[in-house]
């Protein structure tokens, strides 16, 4: 066993016996709750959406969605590898982890901090996402301080939108990326900021879109505008993150979507507004999460008992949102009506509504209000399938000091390693005698 740790989270990481086993096998094996995610599956994802993308395009992998430095890692193998995209240093220690090259990384987010920016250029990061004019200077000082130039990006928070579905993330007054209708009055002051080379821009107008149209018009506006930041800086966009929002099925049965006109329409609207784009001028990237990792991973959780309240089934599981889906009270990126995969408990019989509760002492513990399945029992395991996006690191961990799930990572059906995230308590040295 080796043990790695960062600040007061610790990671104890156990080489597992390569053999094919069974999802209660596993249960027995490593403990449940359990998360499963099959790398086999992450490379799958990977393939599809580059085939889906044109070429040459650049894919940035959003560890906010799954910052396990195994799926990291399977993400920046091969032959056409992801790069990291990270918005604070733990996302960033587990991309340097998992074997991302620092000066291929970029560094997002709105809060980035005088220290954390400091921890990024210490570790070899030079690509930096800026929401501000104040994450510009903040990141200007202390480049300027590391005796280096850092290459920023700047987001815009477009004013106009094409898509009216999906989570809008542009088009309303956020603390994401410079206002577009206020940048150019903003860009006299960009300019004189020392230490920074305006290299390029950031655009991510929504997330997890309902439909291929939908993206593609949000991608086409977004070059659009694009477009016309270039004219304005007056100087060519060496780098051009156009965003995601590759969409992919939370928590119940389904598949991911296919892209089949995204890559001509790409290659349309870019050939009539960057016409050198092919020969790399500008740089074309997009970045994924949940379309990368969703479909890698299933929950394994076992009945620990089943009740009956004024007519309504409860099964109890050991699980629930300090293990999946803890973010939902609070609007979270994804809703969470869990619906296990099909064949859970048994099959010939005759499936009836099931209110799934997780063990924590709150009401508000409910992974599905009406799940359709054979009535459960005691010690029966249950499969949660697509929660390889937003699950353990999306989840209430702490709350109530329930141990994490364990998670395995399969490759060719075999177990490959297995690990859980550990936390502890450390003491401040606050300097009083």
């Amino acid at each position: 066993m080796t043990v790695t740790e960062t600040g007061t989270v610790t990671e104890a990481v156990t080489e597992a016996t390569a053999v094919r086993v069974t999802d209660e096998e596993l249960v027995a094996r490593y403990g449940s709750p359990l998360y499963v995610y099959d790398l086999d599956r992450v490379i799958a994802a990977r393939d599809d959406l580059r085939d889906a993308l044109p070429e040459p395009f650049t894919l940035f992998y959003s560890l906010k969605a799954n910052p396990h430095p195994g799926l990291v890692r399977a993400l920046g193998e091969g032959d056409r590898p992801c790069r990291a995209e990270v918005c604070s240093t733990g996302e960033l220690a587990s991309a340097l982890e998992a074997g991302h090259s620092a000066d291929r990384i970029l560094y997002s987010g709105p809060g980035k901090t005088a220290e954390e920016i400091s921890a990024a250029l210490t570790a070899g990061v030079r690509t930096f996402s800026v929401e501000s004019l104040g994450d510009l200077r903040r990141l200007g000082v202390r480049a300027v301080l590391h005796g280096t130039t850092a290459d920023a990006l700047i987001r815009v928070n477009s004013a106009a939108a094409a898509a009216t579905t999906s989570i809008r993330m542009t088009g309303t007054p956020s603390q994401f990326g410079f206002d577009a209708e206020g940048l150019s009055e903003l860009l006299p002051e960009i300019r004189a900021v020392e230490g920074i080379r305006v290299a390029g821009a950031h655009f991510f107008p929504l997330s997890n879109s309902k439909d291929e149209a939908s993206l593609i018009a949000e991608f086409q506006e977004t070059i659009r505008g694009a477009a016309r930041l270039e004219a304005e800086l007056g100087t060519p966009l060496r780098l051009l993150d156009i965003g995601g929002g590759f969409a992919a099925p939370y928590s119940v049965p389904g598949e991911r979507p296919v892209y089949g006109e995204l890559r001509a329409e790409l290659e349309r609207t870019l050939d009539e507004h960057f016409p050198r784009w092919r020969q790399g001028v500008p740089e074309i990237a997009c970045e994924s999460g949940r379309y990368l990792v969703g479909d890698s991973g299933r929950l394994l959780t076992t009945v620990t008992n089943v009740k009956q309240s004024r007519g309504r089934t409860f099964a109890v599981l050991d699980a629930g949102i300090n293990t999946l889906g803890g973010m939902a009270g609070l609007g979270r990126l994804l809703p969470l009506s869990v619906e296990p995969k099909a064949g859970s408990g048994d099959g010939a019989a005759e499936e009836i509504v099931v209110t799934l509760a997780g063990p924590l002492c709150t009401p508000g513990d409910l992974l599905s209000r009406s799940a359709r399945m054979p009535l459960p029992h005691p010690g029966d395991v249950i499969a949660v399938p697509n929660v390889g996006a937003y699950g353990p690191t999306a989840s209430l961990l702490l709350f109530l000091g329930r141990p994490a799930p364990a998670e395995i990572l399969l490759r060719a059906g075999e177990v490959t390693s297995a690990s859980r995230l550990i936390s502890s308590r450390a003491e401040i040295d606050t300097g009083v005698q």
